[in-house]
């Protein structure tokens, strides 16, 4: 993720290779489609990881046993280096993640940096003919998600998006349920009230020598330049970095709102402010005038889910659990599990944030090149659930929104939609 001219090391750079994507665009033409490797039905796939921060080594440990771990990148190599040791592995690490997509030995790359610093490399990866699985929140702005979906489309990659929820029995069970009617009308949809960003100071943070081993040049990815202060290290706080919980939380909680609301390629119609502030809460309806209300205390509700209020019934939805009045609609749900989606549901005491099952079906998408369950556009739809929410907060007024456009209805509001981005940085046209 690091800023560059035209070439470092007799390689391409970015900006060159989406600036000649870009040219090509416009032409007609962009660069050939890369052909995935046929992987046997024995072999091992070959993965490399960029970024290796808290999630990222959790995604390390879970890696299924069929595949293999080859590289490792992170712009803070001290990171890595730990993380290799800690394992007692022998893989190869680097600081620069463009030296994974340049080996050939790499089938696959799991992305699992920060949210300002994901789209770009999915995209390269992609262009570099490896196969992604993208950590949530998969975008920070509602037109780079658009970008990445057309770059995994246009070279026929297979990408998963780490909203493991997906791949668990009972949420898959509740969600269809809830998009079969067989609770009769969702009345109403109650969500997390996810708090979002805040503003970076004014004057920015003094300066701090940095850290040895992380090129902070590279770690900024597309933010404006600023100098070293431990506390952009907390990214997730401030908005040019992250969307806040609304889409860190948000994108697990919504995405078992537009999967049970059977809207995995489009959208709300409305979103408005009910207060003031960044942390107002949120009302959103969809085309066929279902309401979902994001008002319930954080902490207080279902983090990675909702509550959906039925003619039959209320079903509240969250991580691997059901809840619901009457009971009998969760206990059947309960029961519809076979034995092995049971013993695995609570298969060891990190069930709430297990991946593997997630992973496995990434695996077999790449063998099969089938769409997985958490595809691009899935992904990139449900966050942008999360990123409209903090647009309304910000503009503090009702807008309407053209969910098959991807614009605000008689807005000029763009800018909010595909946010500045640092030279080096851009975004294929």
């Amino acid at each position: 993720m690091r800023s560059f001219g035209a070439r470092r090391g007799g390689r391409v750079s970015r900006r060159a290779v989406l600036g000649a994507a870009a040219a090509g665009a416009v032409g007609g033409a962009w660069p050939a489609r890369s052909v995935a490797r046929v992987i046997g039905a024995n072999e091992r796939i070959r993965v490399g990881f960029i970024g290796v921060g808290g999630r990222g080594t959790l995604l390390v440990d879970q890696l299924p046993e069929d595949g293999v771990i080859v590289a490792v990148a992170d712009c803070n190599l001290p990171r890595a280096e730990k993380c290799r040791a800690d394992r007692k592995a022998s893989w190869d690490i680097m600081a620069d993640h463009r030296r994974v997509l340049d080996r050939a030995d790499v089938d696959a790359v799991v992305v699992a940096t920060g949210d300002f610093q994901r789209v770009l490399p999915c995209i390269e990866a992609c262009a570099a003919g490896k196969d992604v699985y993208a950590e949530k929140p998969l975008s920070l702005s509602v037109r780079e998600g658009r970008a990445l979906v057309q770059a995994v489309r246009r070279h026929d990659r297979v990408l998963q998006v780490g909203t493991q929820q997906r791949s668990m029995a009972i949420n898959r069970l509740a969600c269809a349920l809830l998009r079969e009617g067989k609770l009769g009308r969702i009345e109403e949809v109650r969500a997390i009230n996810y708090s979002g960003p805040r503003e970076a100071p004014a004057g920015g943070l003094p300066a701090e020598p940095v850290p040895a081993g992380l090129d902070w040049d590279a770690w900024l990815s597309q933010a404006a330049f600023r100098p070293f202060n431990a506390q952009w290290m907390g990214w997730m706080q401030w908005r040019e970095f992250s969307g806040g919980q609304m889409t860190n939380w948000g994108a697990h909680g919504v995405d078992q709102i537009q999967w049970a609301l059977g809207a995995d390629e489009t959208g709300p119609v409305a979103v408005e402010p009910l207060g003031e502030g960044l942390n107002a809460p949120v009302r959103m309806r969809y085309a066929d005038g279902t309401v979902v209300n994001f008002v319930i205390e954080q902490g207080k509700g279902p983090m990675g889910g909702a509550v959906f209020v039925c003619e039959r019934g209320k079903l509240e939805i969250n991580r691997n659990k059901v809840a619901s009045n009457p009971p009998e609609i969760a206990r059947d749900l309960l029961a519809a599990l076979d034995e092995a989606e049971e013993e695995r549901r609570w298969s060891d005491e990190t069930a709430l944030w297990q991946a593997r099952w997630h992973m496995e079906d990434w695996f077999d998408a790449m063998r099969t090149r089938r769409r997985p369950v958490a595809d691009v556009e899935i992904g990139h739809r449900s966050v942008s659930v999360c990123h409209l929410a903090n647009i309304a907060r910000r503009v503090g007024r009702p807008l309407q929104w053209d969910p098959a456009a991807e614009r605000f209805v008689g807005e000029d509001l763009d800018a909010l939609l595909d946010p500045p981005r640092r030279g080096g940085h851009e975004l294929p046209a």
